[in-house]
């Protein structure tokens, strides 16, 4: 009974987002005559991936109710060592990525080593990490784009049936993390831990561990989209990622993760960055301006929030 509960609040969510996404569509679409094409489409195809890829990590960490300030900084950090590597030492790309993926798990790592050693709140480590890494990319590129040039611009440019390979390799991530956390024993323990910390102790669940392997994940994940990044503007940027933390937490918590931890779903994550993708665009395409824009972004996500506030009560009552 309660399975079949839970598959009944699923489908409602995906439909729901999914009755969203294409109300936006709707909407855009007859305010201009250009946003129903497939050039639009396109552009947020290939415009989304790196934000998919790092919002899929910060709905791990939001499950398990802690938060990571530092993906835009660890993307940064780990751009600035994928130009350093491809550039100044000349490496090959083969021996670069490693590299930039090993700077991106050993960040999240310190995040998870320091925030369940110490007992630290997530948000005051990250947030001291988001200031290091940020400082660590500036230090690495002497404050100053690295321009890669065709060795990573190979990488946005492939295609597979017309799909760029960044965007199938954001779908496959988004893939592998919700089979991860629906179908096994981890994932489990992340809702658990992220519900009730102190009884998923008590019930044999090793805490420690499972903190510590989700913010090695954020960190992994947000080099990962640091390649993809890298290889849409051909340069190592020590700017780049500013901001990318609040844009992942809008799309995780349009999705329904919820912030006090618990529930979340990388599909529905995925959903919620589509629909910032197409506001976003659909705005720009009917001419408005920069404040505007922001506003009704954030509009969006304050009422995102307040939806998942009463949900939560909802839950909290039927329970």
């Amino acid at each position: 009974m309660l399975k079949q509960m839970r598959y009944g609040r699923t489908l409602a969510d995906y439909a729901g987002l999914t009755a969203v996404l294409l109300g936006m569509i709707l909407f855009f679409g007859l305010q201009t005559e250009h946003f129903l094409s497939m050039a639009t489409f396109r552009t947020i195809a290939n415009q989304i991936p790196d934000a998919v890829i790092i919002a899929v990590g910060m709905t791990y960490v939001l499950i398990i109710a802690g938060i990571d300030l530092s993906v835009g900084s660890v993307l940064a950090l780990g751009a600035a060592v994928l130009g350093v590597c491809l550039v100044k030492w000349g490496w090959p790309l083969a021996m670069a990525i490693p590299m930039c993926l090993a700077v991106g798990l050993l960040c999240g790592a310190l995040n998870g080593f320091m925030t369940i050693r110490w007992q630290l709140p997530s948000f005051i480590v990250t947030l001291g990490m988001m200031e290091a890494a940020r400082g660590g990319a500036y230090l690495v590129t002497n404050s100053k784009t690295q321009y890669i040039g065709s060795s990573i611009e190979r990488v946005a440019e492939a295609n597979v049936a017309g799909l760029s390979l960044p965007f199938l390799l954001a779908m496959l991530v988004v893939v592998l993390a919700q089979t991860l956390l629906s179908g096994t024993v981890f994932g489990r323990h992340m809702f658990a831990v992220g519900a009730n910390e102190e009884s998923a102790r008590l019930s044999g669940i090793r805490v420690r561990s499972v903190k510590f392997a989700v913010f090695a994940i954020s960190g992994f994940l947000a080099a990962l989209a640091s390649i993809i990044h890298c290889s849409r503007l051909t340069a190592a940027d020590p700017n780049s990622g500013a901001g990318y933390e609040l844009q992942a937490i809008a799309a995780v918590v349009i999705g329904g993760t919820s912030l006090m931890g618990g529930r979340g779903s990388v599909i529905n994550t995925f959903f919620g960055v589509v629909i910032i993708a197409v506001l976003e665009n659909g705005l720009v395409q009917i001419g408005a301006q920069e404040p505007i824009k922001r506003l009704v972004t954030g509009a969006v996500i304050v009422i995102a929030v307040i939806v998942d506030y009463y949900r939560h009560r909802l839950e909290t009552t039927r329970n």
